[in-house]
């Protein structure tokens, strides 16, 4: 099957965005802890965090256009702190359910049953479940004119990681975690490592790290 971009444009809305959204593959599954100005804490899934940069740590999260109520957006740019919590299999149908339309004085945290957790006095909630949290401040943001969407940057400010997923170079075992990676808009799938490889040099074929070969 084939498309153009003209064929594209005249699919069902619903069809199309489900196309678009698993054509570029598998995506990171993070629910995005904030808190608003009230005090009220809010939970939602996200799949397009994504790494910018390790030195200064950055991650950036894509926000659809401004035309709906955005609380995530709101209690970021109103706080300036939000997290980044791994979604893992345990976890993964609470955390697609915070994808609903809830009222704003309404806590995604206590409508799903996930729990909000403090840590080191870090402004807004961590998810207690999560095996993988990142908290993070607000840096800066890029409106993308093309379709109105928001590239949001966020420094990395506080890690906390389950034991035992660390390896000795620094890399996480997603797979030993049990972290759940998106497909589309309300798939999710449990990826397991195939392969590890060493650097990429001209003329010389990678070695597994993993097998040794």
């Amino acid at each position: 099957m084939q498309f153009t971009d003209a064929e594209l444009s005249k699919l069902p809305s619903r069809y199309r965005a489900n196309l678009m959204n698993t054509l570029s593959g598998y995506k990171p599954a993070n629910l995005v802890g904030t808190k608003s100005a009230e005090g009220i804490n809010n939970l939602a899934i996200f799949n397009s965090a994504l790494h910018i940069g390790s030195n200064p740590p950055l991650l950036g999260l894509l926000f659809r256009p401004l035309t709906v109520r955005r609380d995530t957006y709101e209690n970021i740019k109103k706080t300036g702190y939000f997290t980044i919590n791994a979604v893992s299999e345990p976890i993964y149908r609470k955390a697609h359910q915070t994808a609903a339309k809830y009222e704003r004085e309404e806590s995604e945290f206590d409508a799903t049953g996930l729990t909000p957790q403090q840590l080191e006095e870090f402004p807004a909630p961590f998810v207690e479940q999560s095996p993988i949290k990142l908290g993070c401040q607000y840096q800066n943001e890029y409106p993308i004119a093309e379709n109105g969407t928001i590239l949001l940057l966020g420094a990395v400010k506080f890690i906390t990681i389950d034991d035992g997923l660390i390896e000795t170079d620094g890399t996480l075992t997603l797979d030993r975690a049990g972290i759940v990676a998106a497909a589309g808009l309300d798939g999710y799938a449990l990826p397991k490592m195939l392969d590890r490889l060493s650097y990429a040099r001209p003329g010389l074929q990678p070695q597994s790290l993993k097998n040794g070969t």
